[in-house]
């Protein structure tokens, strides 16, 4: 049985969960470049928050991703990305944190969840050695 534990191995996986959650969030980044974030204001509105805060959403959903990808200050925009999320279940999806997805089965908000939790994973495991950045910091 061959075991993987090598560095190249677990850098190989820092890798991999940079490339899937900077990609999943740059594609919800795209679709808001191109139609805004004029709709994000009125829920803000509702938990009396300030309307500018919807341009966060491109920090969260744009270039974080893209600096999570490419292993470049990978903790805080890691951070960012998991603030950005955890926002986006309070604001749109707080009303099916208790429920089921009556299509699949599964949790309403697995996709946000899984989404946090990796960009959380990012934050304490940093980018690895395949990184822009290559020397280990609290930044990466």
């Amino acid at each position: 049985m061959v075991v993987f534990k090598t560095a190249t191995s677990e850098d190989i996986g820092k890798l991999l969960i940079r490339i899937a959650i900077g990609g999943i969030l740059l594609f919800h980044g795209a679709f808001k470049l191109v139609h805004g974030v004029e709709w994000i204001k009125q829920p803000l509105g509702q938990l009396g928050l300030p309307g500018f805060l919807a341009y966060g959403v491109y920090i969260g959903e744009v270039l974080a991703p893209i600096l999570i990808i490419i292993g470049f200050i990978t903790r805080p925009a890691a951070l960012a990305i998991a603030i950005d999320i955890l926002m986006a279940i309070v604001l749109v999806q707080r009303d099916r944190i208790f429920t089921i997805n009556s299509m699949s089965g599964g949790w309403a908000i697995e996709l946000e969840v899984l989404i946090l939790l990796g960009a959380l994973a990012i934050v304490f495991i940093g980018a690895g050695k395949y990184a822009v950045t290559k020397r280990r910091s609290i930044w990466n």
